[in-house]
């Protein structure tokens, strides 16, 4: 990355963590996938319970590999053969986890996460249950306001992630939102995320590179 433009990139995050802080809620940025994990292995117990939301970031991370591999108890809705009941009961499980891990769709400069979720089983976790959720994200999350997120949430993601699950939407065939009645929207829960209760309890890790959609 051209030095001027991560200098930029640089004051914007140390704004975000600031503003995330204000709002209880903990930042620690990283320059790569290895200091993600080696962060990681400090936030989560050996032998706690971690489920997972739907997430390109952890799969691009080797996040989900690493939880495979570690001292765990993972909730993995990934596993090869699971059944749509098995994958219901994780989301009921991921209430109770020990840790809850996600990405998040936009954070603005304010510190504000921004999610638009299909069946709100990666949004509610966040909200309520797991005993820390650690969000990662890339810097291509980052977003001047709301307006902006939203924006960036219908209009690139939205259609992108849409194709990805093989959804039959006005916006994978337009790659814009249309706002549309469609069984098959993945646009149903909208959430803001302006701060926590309980410090501390949501943690954001923003890497240094563009992850996800």
């Amino acid at each position: 990355m051209e030095k001027n433009i991560s200098w930029f990139i640089h004051k914007q995050v140390e704004n975000l963590i600031n503003n995330l802080e204000k709002h209880n809620m903990k930042s620690i940025f990283v320059r790569n996938e290895e200091e993600l994990i080696k962060v990681l292995t400090d936030l989560i117990l050996e032998g706690s319970v971690v489920g997972v939301g739907d997430s390109v970031t952890l799969q691009e991370t080797g996040v989900l590999d690493f939880l495979r591999l570690g001292n765990y108890n993972f909730l993995d809705k990934y596993r090869e053969g699971i059944t749509s009941e098995e994958k219901k009961q994780i989301y009921i499980q991921n209430f109770s986890a020990d840790t809850f891990m996600c990405s998040t769709n936009a954070i603005t400069e304010e510190g504000v996460l921004y999610n638009i979720d299909g069946n709100g089983s990666r949004v509610a976790p966040m909200l309520y249950g797991p005993k820390q959720v650690i969000i990662v994200a890339g810097i291509n999350k980052l977003v001047r306001n709301l307006e902006d997120a939203e924006n960036r949430v219908r209009n690139y993601v939205a259609p992108i992630d849409a194709r990805r699950l093989g959804k039959d939407t006005p916006c994978t065939k337009l790659g814009h939102c249309m706002d549309c009645k469609s069984p098959n929207r993945i646009c149903n829960d909208f959430v803001t995320i302006t701060g926590q209760f309980i410090k501390d309890r949501i943690k954001v890790i923003i890497v240094d590179k563009s992850l996800g959609y």
